[in-house]
């Protein structure tokens, strides 16, 4: 009875063993690189495919974004676009401003007909400037440069910008017409009450000499046009007139066009 007392008691007063401690976090821990190493393995030619799938996707949204900013680009520009292809080719009247400038293309053709370049002003009603030629006309040779001046005054009493639209007439001279140095290449700003001159520096090619047309052209008319500036929704200045206002000055009223700030339905 005394030995079976002894051992009762050794056995419940032993601790137990660290070694039972420690087999939980052990089999949690393996069933953690159990769980992990379950995970499908995608074959290497699935894992090719879907690495070409989001490459030509990710072309594919490159090349979207460049071609909608391509076209807005272009609806943005079309109207410039087409102004600097006129000044460049002569289109519709319109004097050339660019090119054709090299020395051999300034000679007198001594022996040529001479061409009387009329000059005329006009302004907007809205714009309260004067503005004036400062000689009726020149008379030219083909291939002469010839210097002209306009004279503007701000009436007003506070400052104003304004911008010149031109023309030639007859309108086949224009591819001829080369204007080297224009106050109308950009606005012109006035101070209250200041008056200025503008110069004009140009020539006609002496190329108007090979063109049948212009055997019978005696007489040019280059014609000015002064609007009051104002900022479109872009930012950007342009004459503060109507549309067809502006079109007629420039000869191209006879021409259908899009106005760009017209509301869209």
């Amino acid at each position: 009875m005394s030995l079976r007392f002894v051992c009762s008691q050794g056995l419940r007063g032993a601790r137990p063993s660290r070694s039972l401690h420690a087999r939980p976090p052990i089999q949690h821990q393996f069933r953690g690189v159990a769980s992990q190493s379950s995970a499908p393995k995608l074959p290497p030619h699935v894992l090719r495919y879907q690495q070409e799938y989001k490459a030509r996707n990710r072309a594919l949204l490159y090349y979207t974004t460049a071609v909608i900013f391509f076209v807005g680009g272009a609806s943005y520009a079309a109207v410039p676009m087409y102004r600097a292809f006129c000044s460049a080719t002569g289109y519709n009247g319109t004097p050339m401003t660019s090119g054709r400038f090299d020395s051999d293309r300034m000679v007198p053709m001594t022996e040529a007909k001479s061409i009387k370049v009329h000059f005329n002003a006009d302004r907007s009603s809205s714009l309260p400037w004067t503005f004036t030629p400062q000689q009726k006309y020149v008379v030219v040779k083909p291939g002469e440069s010839s210097l002209a001046f306009y004279k503007a005054k701000n009436t007003s009493k506070e400052d104003i910008i304004g911008i010149a639209t031109y023309n030639v007439t007859p309108a086949k001279v224009a591819p001829y017409f080369s204007k080297i140095e224009c106050f109308c290449f950009e606005e012109q700003k006035l101070l209250a009450g200041e008056e200025v001159d503008m110069p004009l520096l140009f020539f006609i090619d002496k190329d108007c000499l090979e063109d049948e047309g212009m055997k019978d052209v005696d007489d040019v008319v280059l014609s000015y046009t002064f609007f009051k500036a104002r900022r479109n929704t872009r930012g950007h200045l342009e004459p503060d007139a109507s549309h067809e206002e502006v079109q007629a000055s420039q000869g191209f009223e006879d021409f259908p066009s899009i106005d760009p700030n017209a509301s869209k339905p």
